[in-house]
């Protein structure tokens, strides 16, 4: 084999090697940032743990590891002390993934209760299935989702802030469908549940924080260039469309998504796309 060729493949290799070894690295003590307005207050991984309200809890059907988990977690509302059900929180992970919450939701009385599971380091979780890297040092999850609705989007992992912030359509009113639309139509209805499943991951019209997917109306709105039941089953299997192993979307199942939802979804996609805004 001709030198220049061995060289390149040693240099391969080693890029591999590193590949692998940052994908398996150990777990680190980390820093978890919450700001509600009156000062930010930061919990390391030992002051966590260390808390007397920390326990072991059983997780079914955790989303991100698509099993039954257990996890060492706080009550997500003891670490938001003042918190009123008119407030909105953003929770914001090292990925760009930005997941929009009411309080209203934390606080439901329904028997959902949300948790911050906390990564140990010294017992570190393994690695999400489907080579999507790790979901520590900080994850949301949810005892009882189902009782209040909760969807898959809103259980945040590899989170770093967690901070109040104005509503979403206060914050971002390029979203928001033409004001005259009744409020009882298919479309505020898909807002809301674009709020709930696709902002996290996606801008529109260049609004937004997330920065994991494209923007969903500029250049071209998805409705504009897919047959309909083509767009149906890219958002139930993103791998339907177009097989690529790298790919970060999940999909929306029947359980995450009802029918409805996603017809609600697709006619606020099509009221948007006469809406365009350049940002």
């Amino acid at each position: 084999m001709p030198r220049t060729s061995m060289k390149r493949m040693a240099v391969g290799l080693f890029a591999i090697a590193l590949a692998v070894l940052g994908s398996n690295r150990p777990a680190r003590a980390a820093q978890l940032t919450i700001d509600l307005g009156h000062g930010a207050t930061r919990w390391s991984t030992a002051t966590l743990l260390a808390r007397t309200d920390a326990r072991t809890i059983t997780v079914l059907g955790d989303v991100a590891f698509k099993r039954t988990r257990h996890y060492r977690a706080v009550p997500l509302a003891n670490l938001l002390p003042g918190l009123v059900a008119s407030d909105h929180l953003q929770f914001v992970a090292a990925d760009g993934f930005t997941a929009e919450i009411p309080a209203v939701l934390l606080l439901n009385k329904r028997g959902s209760t949300a948790w911050l599971a906390i990564e140990d380091p010294a017992r570190p979780w393994p690695a999400l299935p489907g080579g999507h890297g790790r979901a520590g040092p900080f994850y949301v999850v949810w005892t009882q989702p189902r009782a209040a609705g909760v969807g898959p989007e809103q259980w945040p992992y590899q989170l770093a802030t967690i901070r109040r912030a104005d509503s979403v359509a206060t914050r971002f009113p390029a979203i928001l469908p033409d004001p005259a639309t009744p409020t009882d139509s298919a479309v505020r209805r898909g807002f809301a549940v674009f709020q709930r499943t696709c902002f996290a991951c996606h801008t529109l019209n260049g609004a937004g924080d997330a920065r994991l997917g494209p923007d969903l109306n500029i250049p071209h709105n998805p409705t504009e260039y897919l047959r309909a039941d083509l767009l149906r089953g890219y958002i139930r299997d993103p791998q339907s469309l177009r097989r690529w192993p790298q790919a970060k979307m999940p999909g929306f199942d029947r359980q995450a998504l009802s029918d409805g939802d996603l017809d609600d979804l697709l006619a606020y996609l099509r009221h948007m796309a006469g809406r365009k805004a350049t940002p």
